[in-house]
């Protein structure tokens, strides 16, 4: 009983290190997490946000439209709308702790086997990513759905990064 407590502790720190959090910032290389833009036009870009392992969907959809509105301000722009959003990958469900049991008989005795393991991604590199193409511009938000205030959701978002 001993050893399969020890076993359990040691998969649950192993599980716990697995866990990053996604920081926002710059991507660092083609496969590092953080955010990347691409210049298409002035006043058009594709801006992608591409989470760490184990980042939730929300947070990397959260992060993009973040940068979208960050690069607008800094673009000298008042708004964006969203004309293209794309999501990739699978979100990674993180570390996973399995029991098993299974029994079998030799010469006569039975016998019971009991065992424990955990698994979780070790590649390293982002599990999900967020795209959208933005079209910037000046003056009143149009009238429509995917089009926001930058300033607004700069102060929306910010806090939570």
């Amino acid at each position: 009983m001993t050893r399969f407590l020890a076993c359990l502790s040691l998969c649950a720190m192993l599980g716990a290190c697995a866990m990053v959090d996604t920081a926002y910032g710059p991507a660092y290389g083609p496969r590092g997490a953080g955010f990347s833009e691409y210049r298409i036009e002035p006043g058009r870009y594709r801006v992608t946000f591409q989470g760490g392992p184990g980042a939730p969907p929300q947070q990397v959809a959260d992060y993009a439209l973040l940068r979208a509105a960050e690069l607008t301000l800094a673009e000298g722009y008042d708004w964006f709308a969203i004309t293209d959003r794309a999501t990739s990958g699978q979100p990674d469900a993180g570390p996973r702790l399995t029991l098993g049991a299974g029994g079998g008989s030799h010469g006569g005795r039975g016998a019971i086997g009991l065992g424990l393991g955990t698994s979780f991604s070790l590649g390293g590199g982002p599990a999900l990513a967020h795209s959208l193409e933005v079209v910037m511009g000046h003056g009143e938000r149009p009238a429509d759905p995917n089009a926001y205030m930058a300033r607004s959701v700069q102060e929306s978002l910010r806090p939570r990064v």
